[in-house]
């Protein structure tokens, strides 16, 4: 698809190239990830930089990144040029405690779940998650043994 300026790229130029939707582009813009100004003809028109905000995007939400950490760490960063390596290294060191935070709960919890399931019988007397006669309710709702 052809644009008014090839440095600026349209809704479905980025979306193919990005290999999201158009409907994801939009998603992003609404959410303040991304931005976009009209053309002439009342057209979104992309700077090419939207690229690579789209590929961190993509790679931070398949780590496990929410969006709004995404928008904060983008709200940090210089905007009108695109972003760097060393940006790149400040938003990996700033994911990367959260990160190793949820890969340490998820193997307690794998290594929980094999020692339960490993013992086949699932046995209220060894089993590290049995929560006899509701004595956690004061601690809390939900699997509270789970976040020691």
């Amino acid at each position: 698809m052809a644009t008014e300026n090839k440095a600026f790229l349209s809704v479905g130029d980025v979306a193919k190239r990005a290999g999201v939707t158009v409907a994801t582009i939009h998603f992003y813009e609404t959410k303040g990830l991304i931005s976009a100004w009209r053309s002439s003809g009342n057209q979104r028109r992309y700077a090419r930089e939207v690229l690579r905000r789209v590929a961190i995007i993509k790679i931070a939400q398949r780590a496990g990144v929410p969006l709004a950490m995404i928008k904060d760490a983008f709200d940090n960063l210089p905007s009108g040029r695109p972003i760097s390596a060393k940006n790149w290294a400040k938003l990996s060191e700033a994911w990367r405690d959260m990160l190793s935070e949820r890969i340490r709960a998820l193997t307690q919890l794998r290594d929980q779940l094999e020692g339960c399931i490993g013992c086949g019988c699932l046995s209220v007397e060894t089993c590290p998650m049995r929560n006899p006669s509701d004595q956690l309710a004061s601690k809390g709702s939900g699997a509270v043994l789970l976040k020691d």
